[in-house]
């Protein structure tokens, strides 16, 4: 049974023995950070935490937790809680093949219950903020759908973006976002700002599990998020419509914050601690100006913690991460087994592949630095026989052990993008990329003597002059 919004979810999860309450009194800082930081460490079926009982805060409920683990991930899904990660990857697949479902409106969003709208629309009233990690450079809502449209295309549903950025808090209606060059609220914005235009968004929170998966998953330009989330409920994603923007957000959410994205406005956002383990730095982002909030009465907030990995962000992102780069590569190398995007939000990519040919394996390779996620992330591609589980990493291992042979299976493309949060590279943004061929070596092809080109027939010369004669005469 799909969940339509994140208070039922909760539920099932309580019923399922994965929401863990915290009764005792908590300090924001750094006690409810540091329990989501511990609460993977339990393993594959930790829980969520829930907390109601924050100091400083009147009715604050506090989520996190809610995608960290496999259990709870299998639960978002509708599988049993037992399901594994390799499962639920398969599983991925095939609901992706009912793609796109598309979405249902409907009337009355639990959201609508109250308004705060221009200068009443702080987001100070609404959310219990905390920093996540000591380093943080301020308050941020990091587990939030962004809903924006192309400019130059608005009523193309295809076109419009479901995204999970990253939002620092600069005062009461005054936010930072991150929009990362290769992902669809960047293009929006970019387009906007050609225009003269700011660009409206609505930010989304605490939603229903699958709609923070699919908002989550690198997507080609033109394909609906809702789409996706309908796939993998098995049922229409509930959707309605913004009251101020009029973009489409999810139903069953929390809290809705409208405004627009000031076109050419920047600000220093940052520092934050990042899925890489590593803090990013300031840095000059676009600034979002909030002119309504609409929200539940007494709103859960959910938050994502991030840090070392595995964190919460680990098992949010490792199977819609590892599906769309599969169902991508599949459609051009149909040799394609399976694909591992499981590792710090893809920067290292596992491929299993059967070969056609020599060199097989390295086009697989660099193919996958061309995917929407590729582009970004990927800077480390390993390439293993179909007979190699790349969700397997003893096995990964042996393959690079006993199949790789540095002076021919490393291809490095110089200078090639990636996200700028990406710590290894020494200019932001730009990266030397890297595929690892660990197959067994297939032998060139042996089927003609290469060596004996072939050579004019003795006759040809004559016969040229002769065909110029006659074509002369016509």
């Amino acid at each position: 049974m799909p969940y339509d919004d994140l208070r039922g979810f909760l539920e099932a999860l309580d019923k399922e023995g994965q929401l863990l309450h915290v009764p005792d009194e908590v300090l924001p800082e750094p006690d409810i950070a540091a329990a989501a930081n511990a609460a993977p460490r339990l393993g594959d079926a930790a829980p969520a935490l829930f907390f109601d009982n924050v100091r400083g805060f009147t009715n604050a409920r506090i989520a996190m937790n809610v995608h960290g683990s496999w259990a709870n991930h299998a639960l978002a899904l509708g599988l049993p809680k037992e399901t594994g990660a390799k499962e639920q990857v398969a599983e991925f697949v095939r609901r992706w093949e009912a793609f796109p479902v598309e979405p249902e409106w409907r009337e009355n969003p639990p959201w609508a219950q109250n308004t705060l709208e221009g200068e009443d629309a702080d987001v100070f009233r609404v959310l219990p903020l905390i920093r996540l990690n000591d380093g943080d450079g301020g308050f941020y809502i990091d587990k939030a759908a962004v809903v924006s449209k192309d400019p130059d295309d608005p009523e193309h549903s295809g076109k419009q973006n479901l995204g999970v950025y990253r939002v620092e808090v600069k005062g009461r209606r005054r936010l930072a976002i991150q929009p990362v060059p290769m992902h669809d609220i960047a293009l929006h914005l970019r387009t906007a700002e050609e225009r003269g235009e700011d660009l409206p968004v609505a930010i989304t929170l605490g939603n229903d599990p699958v709609i923070t998966i699919a908002a989550s998953t690198p997507m080609k330009y033109e394909e609906n998020e809702y789409g996706l989330a309908g796939a993998l409920r098995g049922a229409p994603a509930p959707i309605a419509r913004a009251p101020l923007t009029g973009l489409p957000v999810p139903w069953g959410s929390e809290v809705v914050i409208e405004g627009v994205v000031e076109g050419r406005a920047r600000e220093i956002e940052g520092p934050f601690g990042e899925f890489t383990g590593h803090y990013s730095g300031g840095r000059s982002m676009p600034v979002i100006r909030v002119d309504r909030i609409s929200y539940r009465t007494d709103p859960v907030f959910e938050h994502l913690y991030l840090g070392m990995p595995w964190t919460e962000c680990d098992y949010l992102i490792a199977a819609n991460t590892s599906v769309p780069l599969f169902k991508q590569l599949k459609a051009d190398f149909p040799e394609v087994q399976a694909v591992n995007a499981s590792y710090t939000h893809g920067l290292v990519v596992i491929v299993s592949t059967r070969k056609r040919y020599g060199g097989f394996a390295k086009a697989v390779g660099l193919r996958v630095l061309t995917t929407p996620h590729g582009l970004g992330y990927a800077t480390t591609v390993i390439v293993v026989d179909e007979d190699v589980d790349p969700f397997n990493l003893p096995q990964v291992m042996w393959a690079l052990s006993t199949k790789m042979n540095p002076a021919g299976d490393l291809i490095t493309v110089p200078r090639l993008p990636v996200v700028e949060l990406a710590p290894q590279a020494p200019t932001p943004g730009i990266v030397d990329k890297l595929v690892i061929d660990a197959t067994t070596p297939v032998g060139a092809d042996r089927r003609g003597t290469y060596g004996t080109p072939v050579r004019d027939l003795p006759e040809t010369a004559a016969w040229l002059t002769r065909l110029q004669t006659l074509a002369a005469r016509r």
